[in-house]
């Protein structure tokens, strides 16, 4: 199965394409990060966010999307741009009739470090050595993604497992 994660973002959206192949191996397919210039304008940063996300999503064909809920701590401002873009990456999803999974970032951090506070060091260590990359993942965003993705994997896995049952 091959599910794409997504970390929104306007400035920067990490995505990565994860693979769950025989047994419990995880290979790592393309990960990157679209970005956009924070002099143009909103409505094209998010209609290229948009143009690009759709763009991988019909080269790869993935089965389902995993992407961060909406979390923020005390910073306001960015939440709105970051549901913003969140709500692009929605709509890729639903218009290319993709499932779509939802994850807290305790529960991103949990399914790939096993510990729900974990760092953003410790994600990125984790990430890179559950997939095998012979390098950390850059900038953290798209770390971030392929994280999304490996708990996406471990959700979908489980909802299938529980549904033979």
């Amino acid at each position: 199965m091959l599910v794409l994660g997504i970390d929104p973002g306007t400035a920067i959206c990490g995505y990565g394409f994860v693979e769950a192949a025989q047994g419990s191996r995880l290979i790592a397919h393309e990960y990157g990060a679209i970005t956009t210039s924070p002099k143009a304008r909103m409505e094209d940063r998010l209609m290229k966010l948009y143009d690009e996300l759709d763009e991988i999503i019909k080269k790869y064909k993935p089965e389902a999307m995993g992407v961060e809920q909406l979390f923020f701590n005390r910073n306001v401002t960015t939440a709105i741009p970051v549901g913003q873009a969140r709500g692009i990456v929605l709509l890729a999803a639903a218009k290319n009739g993709l499932t779509l999974v939802e994850r807290t970032p305790l529960q991103v951090k949990q399914a790939v470090t096993g510990y729900g506070k974990a760092t953003k060091e410790q994600v990125i260590y984790m990430v890179t050595k559950l997939l095998g990359l012979k390098k950390p993942p850059h900038p953290d965003d798209t770390a971030d993604a392929l994280a999304i993705a490996i708990c996406t994997l471990h959700t979908m896995n489980s909802i299938q497992w529980r549904n033979k049952i």
